[in-house]
């Protein structure tokens, strides 16, 4: 079995352990004492449970305590290498079976299991003017989306494997207006639906103004598009990280000009 610091040769196969970047790119990695660490490192190996594990390529002979009174023909485990920040970076040689925590869990895999289990949707449009109604040009337009767990959120969902669970949660962190016009205004709350005693005013938080009729549009009216930005927020298993993906929803609506009357 050997030890060794960081930067050193270990003495169970003359492995040099020097610094790396995240090589997963997209979340962090933090030890049982809350210290950031990169995800992988090309020396060190894969990050999980607490430390860096990597499959030994010299292993101890068989009967060395490390072996745990297996031996290289037991197919159900392997040897690895483990690296642990909270001890020094020391490292030693462990037996870990096949499929345990720290050899195989991935927490960024699972993450996105806990993704695929949440019903995240499109925007539920309301826009005034409404569809099948007329608009008029220099005219306040009112845009919300209805603020429910599958249309905006927060969900929240968990996957879990080898003694490791990851907890996601989502929420809708901006909405992108494409007018059809060629002009597009974003969103970072549902907006205001409009009603009657509004009058003439302008949305207070998601509203735009059209400078041109939708008559030359074909059918007479514009495409109006909805994109919102699912952030997704996941921990577990010692590590951390965000993922967004994005749902669209679209209506037309029809803007006529003012007809003034001498």
């Amino acid at each position: 079995m050997g030890v060794s610091a960081p930067g050193a040769p270990s003495a169970s196969g003359g492995h040099n352990r020097s610094s790396g970047s995240d090589a997963k790119g997209g979340h962090t990695c933090q030890t049982p004492k809350g210290t950031v660490v990169p995800c992988s490192d090309p020396n060190w190996g894969t990050f999980s449970g607490g430390c860096y594990y990597q499959v030994a390529r010299n292993v101890p002979p068989t009967g060395d305590p490390a072996w745990q009174g297996h031996s290289d023909q037991d197919k159900s485990g392997k040897m690895y290498w483990q690296t642990c920040p909270d001890d020094g970076y020391a490292t030693k040689d462990v037996w870990m079976p096949n499929g345990s925590v720290g050899a195989a869990v991935d927490p960024a895999q699972l993450a996105q299991q806990a993704v695929a289990k949440m019903r995240l949707g499109p925007p539920q449009i309301d826009i005034s003017p409404k569809p099948g109604g007329r608009g008029l040009v220099g005219m306040p337009v009112w845009m919300s989306v209805a603020k429910s767990a599958t249309s905006w959120g927060p969900q929240s969902a968990s996957a879990s494997a080898g003694g490791v669970t990851v907890t996601a949660t989502a929420v809708v962190s901006q909405v992108v207006w494409s007018m059809g016009d060629g002009h597009s205004v974003t969103c970072t709350s549902p907006g205001t639906p409009y009603s009657a005693s509004d009058g003439k005013a302008s949305s207070p938080d998601c509203g735009y103004q059209y400078s041109q009729p939708s008559s030359s549009q074909p059918g007479g009216t514009y495409p109006v598009s909805a994109t919102a930005t699912w952030t997704i927020h996941w921990a577990g298993g010692g590590e951390q990280g965000d993922l967004t993906q994005t749902r669209a929803a679209q209506v037309r609506i029809a803007i006529a000009e003012l007809q003034v009357v001498n």
